[in-house]
């Protein structure tokens, strides 16, 4: 039974979005894998911004760097 775990920021990737992950997920590993996609398990977790660090950094601050010009 494959068990993908894709871990996003949350910023509000809508249902659809989301949908369009597992199924593409489950795709990949039926086609790469030979994987039954009726025992794949797919997870999305979303982590919020002050809790994901990108070189020492969280992404909030980050991207407020970014926002104002100090990138």
């Amino acid at each position: 039974m494959p068990y993908v775990n894709i871990k996003i920021t949350r910023e509000g990737a809508s249902a659809e979005q989301k949908r369009q992950l597992i199924e593409g997920a489950t795709q990949l590993l039926v086609e790469v894998l030979g994987k039954n996609p009726a025992t794949t398990v797919v997870v999305i977790d979303e982590v919020d911004t002050d809790n994901w660090g990108i070189a020492g950094i969280p992404v909030t601050e980050r991207r407020h760097r970014e926002a104002q010009g100090e990138g």
